[in-house]
């Protein structure tokens, strides 16, 4: 592991009435992510089905969180679970995450 790999991870409710709320109450997305960069090495979310799970990893892993407005833009145009609110405001969580790190080295 590079010591520019960082670990970041998002929080947001979940609306009532779906499945991932009554597992988890909360979205939660954790993610690796080269610092110097922000290109998205590996994600992980707390969506109930592998198969859910993994079209968010194919969707964000190697984008860079330097252009975040390109990752909403992109759940937005191809994610249609009911979690997809949830989603983008814990991704964006973490993306605030990653600039206080920045601005802090």
């Amino acid at each position: 592991m590079k010591t520019s790999e960082i670990f970041i991870s998002g929080y947001a409710r979940l609306p009532q009435g779906i499945t991932a709320e009554e597992m988890y109450t909360v979205m939660v997305v954790g993610m690796v992510v080269d610092k110097d960069t922000g290109l998205i090495l590996d994600v992980e979310c707390s969506l109930v089905t592998d198969l859910a799970k993994k079209f968010i990893k194919d969707l964000l892993v190697g984008k860079s969180l330097e252009h975040i407005s390109e990752i909403e833009e992109a759940l937005t145009l191809r994610y249609f679970g009911s979690a997809r609110k949830a989603l983008i405001s814990a991704i964006k969580i973490a993306y605030e995450k990653y600039r206080q790190i920045l601005s802090e080295s």
